[in-house]
């Protein structure tokens, strides 16, 4: 059975959900686009994952900087403004009648390629968006039970060949380390950076607690997470002693707490990494105390964006 921060819970609505697809509504089994498509042919494009809360798209903001700040940075123009993406996106969760428990996926790719080609001359078209909402609520038995992290031997690339801070269609890296971790009966993957020191793993930032303190990695080599963020504010906002620092495995196996952040799972704990027992209290008492924040930080976001 799978298991991960990622699970969710089975939604029969998702059938029948219309996919946005280049200014068209298009049934789940009809959402097609091109095999000559940027995207599918050598992982070029940008994307967001973005939660639907309370009739609010939470946090909206931090992810448009995110998408836009990656679309820049590999030299690719959206051609749409961010008022004009937010109408879509609308659009779509609007056809969907979806108020509530929804998680939107925005893609763009940089389009249409004459022949297959690493070469953005050779694109004939302007920028492919698609855009899948779906109804999804993260399963409370992630959080319940905690996953299992392995650390791979894939590391977490050097910012000048691929900047992990890049939210781009180019994942393999991170398909290879979960593997890993999957074959070695874990859930997901730890990933070391560069230089030996824990970065992130493969789908969520990665925290641990010592003495009170909570650390994560520098930043340099991880994603550039709108979660991490947050729980790294929450903590400055709380008092709580939050380093962002280099630190290794040796760190990490003596850790009195772990846990992994992201948009769809929010705060996760982490019981064991490469066979090791972190916690054996699911949450730990930070980890439930930042669950606790975070979720009032969610609240208070939907609250300001209806004023």
């Amino acid at each position: 059975m799978v298991h991960g921060t990622h699970n969710a819970v089975e939604d029969p609505r998702n059938e029948d959900v219309l996919v946005y697809v280049n200014g068209e509504l298009l049934p789940r089994n009809d959402a097609k686009i091109s095999v000559f498509d940027s995207g599918y042919l050598v992982g070029d494009g940008v994307w967001e994952g973005l939660r639907l809360h309370g009739g609010v798209l939470v946090f909206w903001d931090e992810h448009l900087d995110r998408l836009f700040q990656g679309a820049k940075a590999i030299g690719m123009d959206l051609k749409m403004s961010r008022h004009q993406i937010r109408e879509v996106v609308w659009k779509t969760l609007d056809a969907n009648d979806m108020k509530d428990g929804v998680h939107v996926r925005v893609m763009f790719t940089r389009g249409i390629k004459k022949t297959p080609s690493q070469d953005p001359r050779l694109t004939v078209s302007g920028p492919n968006l698609v855009i899948i909402a779906e109804y999804k609520q993260a399963d409370p038995e992630s959080r319940n039970r905690g996953v299992k992290l392995h650390t791979s031997s894939v590391r977490r690339g050097s910012p000048d060949y691929l900047d992990p801070r890049l939210n781009c269609h180019s994942k393999i890296h991170e398909v290879q380390a979960l593997i890993q971790a999957l074959e070695a009966g874990a859930d997901e993957a730890l990933m070391l950076d560069v230089n030996g020191f824990v970065s992130t793993c493969n789908a969520t930032n990665f925290f641990m607690v010592k003495n009170g303190e909570v650390w994560t990695s520098t930043g340099q080599y991880c994603m550039n997470g709108i979660t991490r963020a947050k729980v790294i504010d929450l903590c400055l906002q709380e008092k709580i002693p939050c380093f962002e620092k280099n630190f290794s495995l040796y760190d990490v196996y003596s850790a009195d707490e772990a846990f992994v952040t992201g948009s769809f799972g929010g705060i996760t704990p982490v019981t064991e990494i490469d066979g090791r027992v972190i916690s054996t209290s699911v949450p730990g008492n930070m980890a439930q105390r930042l669950q606790e924040l975070y979720t009032q930080a969610v609240e208070n976001a939907v609250a300001r964006s209806k004023i």
